[in-house]
């Protein structure tokens, strides 16, 4: 059974699309079979994995309008053991396309339930909002992953994502779970990154990532080059970074499934 995990926060820039790109290929490096979901309209996660957005005819806006089932929409990407079911700019219209139908919240999880054996993680990234497309993922998603970056406002925005995580969990899925909150664009020289850091597990413990993702130019520019950090330089402190963050997700999840095997 795959785990769905959704990455979200409703701040723009704070690295989630990053994550879920790298995330995805570090987790295939490992030999995990991931489809990654790219529900957000900007659709920088379908080019950042080097899927040319302008001849993607089907897709994420396909699959929620129910016009296509999963199996149609799924291509594969240049990252191994990573698929994608990509977005086009279309996405932008399913919000007021969907604002009458029944079930609304519930359009992905009601299309991707058959994926579930066929991978061990899908991801998806979702827009910088938290509109009818962020709530279909997080109503789909077994947990939520939160970026957040150590910068100034970085904690600004967060309580209303974890109000709106409390007010899924309790009307559309009550299976929700934080699967953590991610440190993301550090830098060590500088004092605030050091002190959000402090900040941030401090309040949630926890619920943060050991792993740190730190600044890296590296990590820029791989997405001009349609490759996950991984494939555009697997030296790279990014490359280790996201690495770790995806041997952190295995261990957790492998602890908890002991657990309750």
């Amino acid at each position: 059974m795959g785990k769905i995990i959704a990455i979200a926060n409703q701040k723009g820039g704070v690295g989630k699309t990053t994550t879920s790109v790298n995330l995805a290929a570090g987790l295939g490096v490992l030999e995990r079979r991931v489809l990654l979901i790219d529900a957000d309209p900007q659709a920088n996660a379908t080019s950042g994995l080097g899927v040319d957005v302008d001849q993607v005819e089907k897709g994420t806006y396909q699959l929620l309008e129910h016009t296509a089932n999963a199996d149609e929409v799924i291509i594969g990407t240049n990252s191994p053991n990573v698929d994608i079911i990509p977005a086009h700019i279309d996405l932008v219209a399913i919000e007021i396309e969907l604002v009458d139908k029944e079930a609304r919240e519930y359009m992905l999880k009601e299309a991707i339930g058959s994926l579930r054996d066929q991978y061990d993680f899908i991801l998806i990234d979702c827009a910088p909002s938290l509109g009818l497309l962020t709530l279909n993922a997080l109503t789909a998603a077994d947990s939520v992953i939160i970026p957040i970056q150590c910068e100034y406002f970085a904690l600004e925005g967060l309580g209303k994502l974890l109000n709106t995580i409390k007010s899924v969990q309790r009307i559309h899925n009550q299976d929700l779970d934080i699967e953590g909150l991610l440190l993301t664009m550090y830098d060590s020289r500088l004092r605030l990154s050091n002190q959000v850091v402090e900040e941030v597990k401090k309040h949630f413990d926890e619920m943060v990532f050991q792993t740190i993702i730190q600044r890296n130019v590296r990590l820029g520019e791989a997405p001009s080059y349609g490759e996950s950090i991984i494939t555009y330089d697997a030296g790279s402190k990014g490359a280790n970074n996201y690495l770790s963050l995806a041997n952190e997700l295995i261990e957790k999840n492998a602890a908890v499934h002991g657990q309750s095997d």
